[in-house]
């Protein structure tokens, strides 16, 4: 699943293209959207800005409108010169700006839609969300508060993924703060101290805005995918397993990380 640096990452390059400025042209190839005539509804309106809250992406019309997008597990935004190859078939794209000759794709959705502003604000997916790990600031009494207010048993792995204690958190930087403070992902998070708790969302904060900034190439891979491989810190095999209610693949160093 793209984490909030690569959501970030790609608001940021759409905004240098888009923002400020109207689209030439609008397309929405998907058959699901057919009906709905984005391409009609938003003609000649200026995009007043793009931005992102975690792993959330909103491209802001004139009028009050909204593009919202979410990628899960299997979606793509790829902002590209036009003529360019493009990074995945045509036929699963499902949105298709272009203007001053590049082209901006969401490939495979699979949430994309168009909202006034206001339910950006009210819609209960969107409103549940805890504070942005890479917001301009980040209150480390208010994440406390939320981690604290859920179940104290679930693995701190596993809690660093919920997007209502934390917002952007995915796989790959759980796994590798975790590592990184020599922090076991299965201790409970009753049994994880405020300073550990903390240390964890300052590493993930202090790396993800390198690859927010940079691209995801930036990521460490201290763990992440090294099944069976030795651990950079003390040699032994690093191990995997899926965790908590969503079996969510977790890589971890079984004798340095306690």
């Amino acid at each position: 699943m793209p984490e909030g640096d690569t959501i970030h990452h790609a608001a940021a390059r759409i905004r240098a293209v888009m923002q400020g400025h109207v689209p030439e042209e609008l397309l929405t190839p998907h058959p699901r959207h057919a009906p709905l005539r984005w391409g009609e509804r938003l003609a000649g309106r200026q995009v007043r800005s793009v931005d992102a809250h975690g792993k959330h992406l909103f491209a802001r019309f004139e009028g009050a409108l909204t593009l919202h997008s979410h990628l899960r597990m299997s979606g793509l935004w790829s902002v590209r010169p036009e003529g360019e190859r493009w990074r995945r078939a045509r036929g699963r794209a499902w949105l298709l700006l272009r203007r001053a000759g590049w082209e901006i794709v969401q490939f495979d959705g699979p949430v994309l839609e168009l909202m006034p502003d206001s339910r950006t604000r009210t819609d209960p997916r969107l409103a549940a969300l805890g504070q942005d790990i890479l917001g301009t600031e980040f209150d480390g009494r208010a994440f406390l508060r939320r981690l604290r207010g859920d179940d104290q048993s679930r693995p701190i792995g596993d809690a660093l993924l919920d997007q209502r204690t934390v917002a952007g958190i995915g796989n790959v930087w759980k796994c590798e703060s975790c590592f990184a403070m020599a922090i076991d992902p299965w201790r409970p998070a009753g049994r994880v101290s405020d300073e550990e708790a903390l240390a964890l969302v300052r590493f993930a904060r202090g790396g993800m805005e390198i690859s927010a900034r940079e691209g995801p190439r930036a990521r460490p891979r201290s763990v992440y995918r090294r099944a069976g491989e030795p651990c950079p810190r003390c040699g032994s095999a690093i191990r995997s397993r899926g965790q908590w209610e969503d079996a969510r693949m977790t890589y971890w160093c079984p004798n340095c990380q306690r």
